[in-house]
């Protein structure tokens, strides 16, 4: 099994994470953003859209990070990570949803803009940033773990929002208001098999 990723790119980390998470063998294989390697005829052939990151495991090619999570939890058996019943595997996409909307438009995208230059208007994207903050703070205010399915392990939801919340201050978002946020971060941080994001002088981590 290859994982084609950049150690800045969140979307790359939450797949890394999760392998790591999950104690599967993988080779990490390094794709070089600075000299537009995704775009490449080759990786083109991996993902159309040129981005990262992309899991191969044999003949099998699973683009787009939070796909490559529902796979992974499938193809490892981890039911835990993914429950089958309707209720709680919507309560789990549900935050999926949220991990490629409201996070990627808000402290990803204020993050891309200190990190890798990207031209968005920074007052709004933090201000996103610190809308969906709220909303999850207030959601683990009774709760462990995200996805409201009462149980006490993390699911795969917990592992899509973790890379970009725990690098929003990069991104000149300021986690110090959300105590349960904070809470949640160190809980992702103590399991077993835990992988860093790589962290960057930007923002106010500079």
């Amino acid at each position: 099994m290859k994982i084609y990723y950049h150690p800045l790119s969140g979307h790359s980390h939450r797949a890394r994470l999760f392998l790591n998470l999950l104690s599967i063998e993988h080779e990490d294989v390094f794709v070089d953003l600075a000299a537009a390697a995704h775009k490449t005829p080759e990786y083109l052939k991996l993902n159309r859209f040129g981005q990262l990151p992309v899991l191969v495991d044999g003949e099998t090619v699973v683009p787009d990070s939070n796909a490559i999570l529902v796979y992974l939890a499938k193809k490892s058996g981890a039911a835990k990570w993914l429950p089958d019943t309707p209720a709680e595997a919507a309560a789990v996409q549900r935050w999926l949803s949220v991990a490629a909307g409201q996070i990627a438009f808000g402290p990803a995208a204020a993050r891309l803009i200190t990190v890798f230059g990207a031209k968005f208007d920074a007052d709004e994207v933090i201000a996103r940033a610190h809308n969906v903050l709220k909303v999850i703070d207030a959601e683990l205010a009774n709760r462990e773990w995200i996805a409201d399915i009462g149980a006490a392990h993390p699911t795969i939801a917990d592992v899509a929002l973790y890379s970009y919340i725990a690098s929003a201050p990069e991104g000149n978002v300021d986690l110090s208001a959300y105590a349960n946020v904070n809470a949640w971060l160190k809980r992702v941080e103590a399991l077993p098999g835990f992988l860093p994001f790589q962290k960057t002088a930007a923002g106010l981590a500079a």
